[in-house]
């Protein structure tokens, strides 16, 4: 699929016939959502609404005025003279451009004005011709979702993916305006986890005064965002569901709270002042008597209590067989110098098998309770974090299953295997294979061959799991470049690990 256009965080401001027929009442408002978006700092797209009228509408009703959207859409005309007239606007006020189609010659037409992006409207979703077309034009393309079934929805992904069509899909509710209670705002977070690989965006329509949708849209996941907009003149009103550039400028800032409110993706360490706070309320680690320097401590040696004086060990730091490191009279705080240095090979386990489990989890995949679980250490546990990973084997007969868990920034050498054919299929993260010398970084979904005899070796930057479907897998058919690890006993590099839910029970008995 082209990804060369990202959907991350763009704001589209839809004209569509809001304009009313008047060119220069069209350009102001350009102007005005061009520097309300500027100063709010996001990336915005104006969007216009094309539609041939005379072959759009039905020819019975060209003249009809009972029809209430065949008389806006008359009323209200731009030529695609005006619309071409409107474009260097848009640019020069800084935004993308973007257009919807009603019919198959709009398409073309947004081809010829080179429009950045095309919208797909929640009415012709499923209107396969246009969508077609659409997708033959290789751009990118949104795609509101109103009113559709999910089957419908699972239709529009799989025929976007197919035709490699960079899209994105927005939620969207065609009430106008919506009220609150039918939103519907938790359908984001569905299509963030039915559709993982694909941008999902929020088309709205609630009433402009709510500025607390967009914060819970982005709350839940949407990194996208639709509103109609429009000027109040004398000779032109607004309709409910529209935003003045004032009203964008208050919604603009909600959303920055919003985003400012949710912070990283990623889980930082906490602020100086936040880590104070919290040593302030820990207990600390005191003994209940006189104490010599080599004693072994038990738990009745010792007491929790706060507050934690400086230099002393908190309650979460105590371990029993801590030997004390000089006397300590009665009452008196542990120092964290009693802390050990390094970790135990048991305790590295431990911590390998929490992110391994956090990575799966986050994939969101389950494993079965026969699994083996073993991990690969080509330079010792305590290289781990370099070179290594996990293998858990599901399936292991004439074809066998594992699953390979890279931890960040994790290296697997060079080797081959004599007997074993595998497939490899990269489910969550990231992951390049070098092959026989050559670089194969793959995407989700994608799959690499590997046969008998082929050199080949992987590492990952953010972390990965892989499934590996091979043919029977054999402990003595690993053959590494490095003689240093060729030289090891396979039980020297390899820790095998209980199921983890027997594992953990076992290890919080302890």
């Amino acid at each position: 699929m082209r990804k060369e256009f990202s959907f991350d965080n763009l704001f589209v401001y839809d004209l569509a016939n809001n304009h009313q027929g008047d060119l220069e009442h069209a350009a102001n408002i350009v102007r005005e959502i061009g520097r309300v978006n500027a100063a709010a700092g996001v990336r915005g797209a104006l969007k216009f609404q094309f539609r041939q009228l005379e072959t759009f509408i039905h020819p019975d009703f060209q003249t009809r005025t009972d029809h209430k959207y065949v008389k806006r859409f008359l009323e209200t005309r731009l030529s695609m003279d005006d619309f071409r007239n409107l474009l260097p606007v848009v640019r020069q006020s800084g935004l993308l451009t973007m257009s919807t189609p009603f019919d198959e010659e709009s398409v073309d037409v947004i081809c010829d004005m080179n429009i950045d992006v095309i919208k797909i409207a929640s009415c012709s979703a499923d209107d396969r011709p246009l969508v077609e077309k659409i997708a033959r034009v290789n751009k990118p393309v949104v795609i509101s979702t109103a009113g559709l079934r999910i089957e419908d929805i699972d239709w529009l992904v799989n025929f976007m993916e197919s035709e490699r069509v960079n899209f994105a899909l927005m939620h969207c509710v065609a009430l106008y305006p919506t009220p609150d209670d039918k939103l519907q705002l938790d359908q984001i977070r569905q299509m963030k986890q039915r559709y993982r690989s694909i941008e999902i965006g929020w088309s709205t329509h609630e009433t402009p005064d709510n500025l607390s949708a967009v914060q819970i849209a982005y709350a839940l996941g949407a990194r996208m965002f639709e509103r109609h907009v429009g000027l109040n003149t004398e000779k032109h009103q607004l309709n409910a569901y529209s935003s003045t550039p004032l009203q964008i400028e208050n919604w603009l800032a909600a959303f920055n709270n919003a985003r400012a409110m949710l912070g990283a993706r990623e889980r930082s360490p906490a602020r100086p002042d936040e880590r104070q706070t919290l040593a302030e309320l820990k207990r600390g680690v005191f003994v209940r008597h006189d104490v010599k320097a080599g004693d072994v401590l038990a738990p009745t040696d010792v007491f929790f209590a706060m507050p934690c004086s400086e230099g002393s060990m908190t309650s979460g730091g105590f371990r029993v067989g801590m030997i004390a490191d000089r006397d300590y009279a009665a009452n008196e705080g542990l120092s964290t110098a009693m802390t050990p240095h390094g970790m135990s090979d048991d305790q590295i386990v431990y911590q390998i098998m929490l992110q391994v489990r956090g990575l799966l989890n986050m994939a969101g995949i389950c494993i079965n309770e026969a699994a083996t679980i073993e991990i690969s250490h080509h330079y010792g546990l305590h290289r781990f974090r370099e070179f290594g990973a996990v293998l858990i084997t599901c399936i292991n007969r004439e074809y066998a299953k594992k699953l390979v868990i890279q931890l960040p920034r994790q290296k697997h050498p060079y080797h081959f295997h004599k007997r074993k054919e595998e497939t490899f299929q990269l489910l969550a993260g990231d992951v390049e294979i070098v092959k026989e010398g050559h670089r194969f970084a793959l995407e989700p979904g994608d799959t690499l061959l590997v046969e008998p005899g082929e050199w080949h070796k992987f590492h990952t930057l953010e972390g990965c799991v892989f499934e590996e479907v091979s043919s029977t897998s054999y402990p003595d058919d690993s053959f590494y470049e490095d003689p240093t690890i060729a030289s090891m006993h396979r039980a020297e590099r390899k820790t095998k690990v209980d199921h983890w839910l027997a594992y953990f029970r076992d290890r919080h008995r302890d």
